[in-house]
């Protein structure tokens, strides 16, 4: 069961979506150039891959990492790690365009002095999705998510504490922030697939930053 938030959003709307989560409507479009630029550099030294889920499946979107720890997965498990397994080098820094924009997210949400230590970065083609699941491989639980869209538009899905749970419908477009934590940092969350037309800035794909604090 789950129903739909699809209304027109206006940049700078912050919409609540539970106790201690919102969406923060274009918050990530000023200084939007210096973000992508910071992405094309992280990629360029570690490219996005489908990982291997401990069950053997290739994962649909493709991920990589940058920060002192990167999120991995393969059929030892999932885990963090501050090497690549693909290159066998240190995840590419946190550029300071992203290590703000976390910062600056996580502050207008109501959770000051976030400091992430890992920023996942998840290329959606169309077709991908992401299913339910909850964020936690993490040690850190009292920090928030923050989690940003870039690209094309996508439906986020939202549910509550178990998998069964209703999940609310959310669509996201280029520039929106959902940031959550405190009673709602284990709800599970996913992606629907990815449909629509491409971007003007970033073609024929969504770019998704979420950033955590895993160590």
């Amino acid at each position: 069961m789950s129903f739909d938030l699809f209304a027109n959003h206006n940049a700078g709307e912050r919409e609540a979506i539970g106790p201690a989560a919102v969406v923060l409507r274009g918050f990530a479009l000023t200084g939007v150039a210096d973000v992508l630029a910071a992405i094309d550099t992280v990629v360029r030294c570690a490219p996005p891959r489908h990982m291997i889920t401990p069950g053997g499946h290739a994962m649909s979107a493709a991920l990589t990492n940058c920060g002192p720890l990167g999120w991995a997965s393969d059929r030892r498990g999932y885990r963090y790690t501050g090497i690549d397994p693909q290159s066998g080098l240190p995840w590419p820094p946190m550029p300071p365009a992203l290590t703000a924009l976390a910062a600056s997210a996580a502050e207008a949400a109501g959770f000051p002095h976030f400091a992430p230590d890992a920023c996942l970065v998840n290329h959606y083609a169309p077709g991908t999705r992401m299913g339910l699941h909850q964020d936690r491989d993490e040690q850190d639980l009292d920090a928030p998510i923050v989690s940003v869209s870039l690209g094309m538009t996508a439906t986020f899905l939202f549910g509550g504490l178990r998998r069964t749970d209703p999940s609310v419908r959310i669509r996201l477009e280029h520039g929106d922030v959902v940031v959550w934590g405190g009673p709602d940092r284990l709800r599970f969350h996913g992606v629907a697939p990815v449909r629509g037309h491409a971007h003007p800035l970033v073609g024929e794909r969504r770019i998704n930053l979420t950033f955590r604090k895993a160590g």
